[in-house]
């Protein structure tokens, strides 16, 4: 369930029309020096401040975020899929494209809020998406098109989806309990040769890189 601010679910309480706008937030990997750094983008006009968290940040907007489909909120640990359209041509996302580089790159999305008349901002924008950048795809434009860049986002919960680092071997398991030996003779078991339901009386060859392997005969 989403938690909103109590300034925001005071208004949403007595059923007053907002304004809602989008905020992305992308730290990306400098591609020249391997330095995270950060840009954000929103889909309104100019760019503006926000405080999130406590720190101000500066968005970018005037047609850099062209557009953001629908947001689903989802329950549980599906990994939910996003995109947003930005316009390839602003020189902030330019910069973004070429300069750093955000594949896997964690990311945030912020709703904010703002009073119709005033264009004021009700209060802090609220959270609405945590993960990291899946791919990007650039569009090149037809005749008197818009040449734009579509980002695909994952969210946080595709980090459960991530193979342990683990492997099956002795080492690994005394690393973690130096008395653990369930994986003592892991590293000669394919030396090892099996005999199941049948006699054999020539001995398997044994490999030289483990001397005093003998066949197991489990004939019946």
């Amino acid at each position: 369930m989403r938690t909103y601010t109590s300034g925001i679910q005071a208004v949403l309480d007595a059923r007053v029309t907002l304004r809602q706008r989008i905020l992305l937030w992308i730290t990306a990997k400098d591609r020249t020096t391997g330095a995270a750094e950060s840009v954000g983008f929103w889909n309104g006009f100019d760019n503006l401040d926000f405080t999130i968290n406590g720190v101000t940040r500066t968005y970018y907007g005037a047609g850099n975020m062209l557009g953001v489909d629908a947001i689903t909120m989802v329950s549980g640990l599906t990994v939910q899929s996003q995109k947003v359209k930005l316009s390839a041509i602003a020189p902030e996302v330019e910069l973004a494209i070429r300069q750093y580089d955000a594949r896997l790159a964690p990311v945030e999305m912020h709703k904010a809020y703002f009073d119709p008349l005033s264009e004021a901002l009700i209060d802090a924008p609220v959270q609405i998406f945590t993960g990291w950048v899946d791919k990007l795809q650039i569009d090149r434009a037809a005749e008197n098109g818009n040449f734009t860049g579509t980002l695909t986002l994952v969210s946080a919960a595709r980090a459960l989806t991530r193979m342990l680092g683990t492997t099956k071997s002795d080492a690994d398991l005394r690393r973690r309990s130096s008395t653990d030996a369930f994986r003592k003779y892991a590293s000669i078991a394919s030396a090892v040769t099996f005999f199941w339901g049948e006699q054999t009386t020539t001995p398997a060859a044994v490999s030289p890189a483990s001397p005093g392997v003998q066949p197991i005969n489990y004939a019946k």
